[in-house]
């Protein structure tokens, strides 16, 4: 029978903050398998099944992820908690073999917080839907409407805070106004941070961060994906030791 094994009882695991002001993070919430499920979900052609791995199921779990016997990973199943900006959600949502259950700006007008990067990435020359990870700047803008009057030479930093105060505030005001919830959440920035689960197998999990480790995709998402696979090494050691990303 298998567990649900919690893994904070067994690491200092639990969040894994994303950007610089530790308000986005991946939290590992359950998981059920192990590298054991694996090598029996394996041997259970053969009528067999082990109580301990061993050097030989070591190597049988080698050779099922390389020459691509991945159903055996499907019976391994994780959950997390994620806090991350609406459009990084709006990419992981594309993978549709993750279940997902998220907030909602229908039932909760509070805990509104935004994501509000201190420098931006530059175009790709080459590349037009993506940025460069190597040059990164904060510009001066002209004439940005901090309040009723146009303030010159406001940073782009500064410049997306004021956006999202003005915002909020409008939202607030709606709201104040009888302006219902689902409708005055419209008025908020693709920077809100929204929560939600989200539940996938191993399988699927690795195809996740094949996709999303990968130097083509967009940063945000990818540190997602780098502490989705820092957890998963803590659950699957010897699996997770064959994935090159």
């Amino acid at each position: 029978m298998y567990k649900i094994i919690n893994i904070k009882e067994k690491t200092n695991m639990k969040k894994i903050y994303l950007y610089d002001d530790n308000i986005g993070s991946v939290e590992y919430v359950q998981h059920m398998g192990d590298d054991l499920t694996i090598v029996n979900a394996a041997r259970v052609s053969f009528g067999k099944q082990k109580e301990v791995i061993d050097a030989k199921d070591k190597k049988l779990i080698k050779y099922l992820i390389s020459n691509r016997h991945t159903s055996t990973l499907e019976h391994n199943v994780v959950t997390f908690r994620f806090k991350v900006p609406l459009f990084v959600r709006g990419q992981h949502h594309r993978h549709r073999t993750w279940s997902y259950n998220e907030i909602s700006r229908r039932y909760t007008a509070e805990n509104l917080e935004f994501f509000e990067p201190l420098t931006f990435r530059t175009q790709h020359k080459s590349n037009r839907q993506a940025s460069n990870d190597e040059e990164q700047i904060n510009p001066m803008l002209g004439n940005v409407q901090k309040t009723l009057i146009p303030v010159p030479g406001l940073s782009a930093s500064d410049a997306v805070k004021h956006h999202h105060i003005k915002g909020l505030k409008l939202y607030h005001d709606l709201l104040a106004a009888g302006v219902c919830r689902e409708q005055a959440r419209g008025v908020l920035s693709q920077n809100l941070y929204t929560e939600y689960y989200g539940t996938c197998n191993l399988n699927n999990l690795v195809k996740f961060l094949d996709l999303r480790i990968d130097s083509h995709a967009q940063w945000e998402i990818r540190r997602v994906a780098e502490a989705c696979r820092d957890i998963a090494k803590e659950l699957w050691p010897e699996a997770m030791s064959h994935f090159s990303k």
